[in-house]
């Protein structure tokens, strides 16, 4: 099986020792996104600008892998507060189109650089 990494310079570049992305046989797996303007490297502000962000970082990924949220199988969200779930379900929705993707929503302390919300994701190429 090959694989291979997968960036794109639309996301922001990794502040670790991870990729954005990697890709195995036809799947992709994507590394947390968090709320960062890939052009500033700063957390937007307010948290469904924050939730946008996530979902525009994570799309510039999938794409840059050749996929679509269409390809998504599995959605891990990470929040500071479960109090905006309904928040989350509100923008996923613009997205997103049946049939979703199986999805977990995890209550954390804290995220990187203080942000309310990070998600990754499992896609399947066709």
């Amino acid at each position: 099986m090959s694989k291979s990494v997968i960036s794109s310079d639309k996301a922001p570049a990794a502040i670790g020792t991870y990729s954005q992305a990697i890709k195995a046989g036809n799947t992709v797996y994507m590394s947390g996104q968090i709320p960062l303007d890939p052009q500033t490297m700063e957390l937007v502000e307010g948290f469904e600008a924050q939730t946008v962000q996530v979902f525009e970082n994570l799309k510039a990924v999938m794409e840059a892998a050749g996929g679509s949220f269409k390809d998504v199988v599995k959605l891990n969200i990470f929040l500071t507060d479960l109090a905006h779930f309904a928040t989350v379900n509100e923008v996923m929705g613009r997205y997103f189109q049946q049939p979703y993707p199986a999805r977990a929503a995890i209550g954390v302390a804290a995220l990187p650089k203080g942000a309310q919300v990070e998600m990754d994701a499992i896609l399947v190429l066709e």
